[in-house]
């Protein structure tokens, strides 16, 4: 409150103009309204938010959109500039849009979420192309081993989906959420907890000396984050609205809360999400009480089957991708969700020109890849293709209790060049070339290089095996 006051006494429109870096302190400031009722706060946020014209005269143009700052945040219709700062920028919005109703706002973060998830989001929920700058770069620009997606730009993802999902609750938000929870943020840390990425590019080489993942940086600023995601996991998983409760991700949790008219509830989940789909929920209120229960139904589960107290229901109703599940109910009551698990190939826009002729691989959340170490002796992930049927799925599901904390592979068929591509002449004809069939071995994204260097991808390339 003291700083707040301090800010106040002599910074604003009618003070001394300030200019931010990182523009954080809106969130502060919304969060310190909530807590004190007091709207200089509130407003204090937007004054940060609306930009100082008078900073536009000092500040490089340059600047102005690597610090995604000064330019008022209702004239921004694209993501640019430095993808960390901007994410806390478009969180800090998205809270002073949901204490204010302020349309303006709700406008430009749905042009700027368009932007992101259309034209500059990586398939594991990263952000940032560009190392210059840890920046967005054009539209669908989107290497993939020069691929900066600093650990807090995914984590920051995170946040402002979260804050976006509370405005709206509408589910697109929460399965972007789930997307850099699972694969770009949960990257950013070793499986041992001694090493992190800054950056977490979804293609490595495997040279020696090419180890992404360090026991320090010059620039400390993933670990916090880091250890701030895995502290306030907790705040995700459940909501409450007038209507009843809401259900977003799937873990082993047990919430002790309320209804907000009052009534204790409890609620648990038993489920070896995300290996496997199948998830329970009890729910126990005090007494019997009828209300809705809203449980997320993942966009990329295909198929289905919602069972209730043991019944099931052959069309549940969906409400913004959540299944709305109105009934009196009863303490020890169980919703069952049973979702599609099937491994699913990705193709990229044509427009992502690194990803031209690859496709990724997909398992519930999880987005996986290809590691040197699980490939056959003598190979390297840049020889092989998968070969894919265009009529049905070829994927074998193992799990390896004593690989990576135990962890789900995924096991296709996949060919390589009779010739390892390290041995052919750096350009040739297109004349057929030989293959020899083998299988490739993927693992969960985040796993990577927790083992040694080794050559990694996300994108590969495949052939139709007819």
């Amino acid at each position: 409150i003291r700083m707040a006051e301090y800010l106040l006494r002599n910074f604003g429109i009618d003070k001394k103009p300030i200019f931010e870096g990182h523009p954080e302190v809106e969130l502060a400031l919304v969060e310190l309204y909530r807590t004190t009722g007091d709207r200089r706060h509130l407003d204090l946020a937007g004054y940060f938010l609306n930009g100082d014209p008078r900073n536009l005269a000092t500040v490089r143009p340059a600047d102005l959109v690597s610090l995604f700052t000064v330019q008022p945040f209702p004239e921004r219709s694209r993501l640019e500039g430095h993808a960390v700062r901007a994410m806390y920028a478009v969180s800090g919005a998205a809270d002073y849009y949901l204490e204010t109703g302020d349309q303006k706002y709700r406008a430009a973060l749905d042009k700027l979420w368009d932007d992101m998830v259309r034209r500059k989001m990586y398939i594991t929920g990263g952000l940032g192309s560009r190392a210059q700058g840890e920046a967005f770069g054009d539209p669908y620009e989107l290497p993939n081993k020069q691929a900066y997606t600093e650990s807090c730009a995914a984590i920051g993802n995170v946040f402002w989906n979260w804050r976006l999902l509370q405005g709206t609750g509408d589910a697109k938000y929460t399965d972007v959420l789930e997307r850099a929870l699972y694969n770009g943020a949960n990257s950013g840390l070793s499986l041992d907890g001694k090493l992190y990425c800054y950056r977490n590019p979804l293609e490595v080489g495997g040279e020696p000396n090419d180890k992404v993942r360090n026991p320090w940086y010059s620039t400390p600023c993933c670990p916090p984050n880091l250890e701030r995601i895995l502290a306030s996991l907790p705040g995700y998983f459940y909501s409450t609205s007038k209507d009843g409760v809401w259900v977003h991700l799937f873990d082993n949790t047990e919430m002790q809360w309320k209804l907000e008219d009052g009534t204790p509830l409890k609620m648990s989940q038993q489920t070896r999400y995300p290996w496997e789909g199948k998830v329970t929920l009890t729910v126990t209120p005090a007494s019997e009480k009828a209300f809705t229960v809203f449980v997320r139904k993942p966009s990329w589960s295909v198929s289905t089957r919602v069972t209730v107290a043991g019944a099931l229901v052959p069309s549940p109703v969906l409400q913004k991708g959540y299944y709305a599940i109105h009934r009196a109910w009863k303490p020890g009551d169980q919703v069952t969700l049973q979702l599609d698990m099937t491994p699913r190939l990705s193709a990229a826009n044509p427009l992502v020109r690194d990803d031209i002729g690859k496709v990724a691989v997909e398992r519930g959340p999880l987005v996986y890849a290809a590691e040197g170490l699980d490939q056959p002796a003598g190979t390297i992930v840049f020889d092989w293709q998968l070969a894919v049927s265009p009529t049905a799925s070829a994927f074998q599901s193992v799990w390896k209790p004593d690989l990576l904390g135990g962890i789900l592979t995924l096991v296709h068929p996949g060919l390589r060049p009779a010739v390892p591509n390290g041995q052919q002449p750096l350009y040739q004809g297109i004349a057929p070339r030989k293959y020899v069939a083998g299988e490739m071995t993927l693992i969960p994204y985040y796993t990577y290089q927790n083992r040694e260097p080794t050559s990694m991808e996300v994108w590969i390339p495949y052939r139709e095996n007819h």
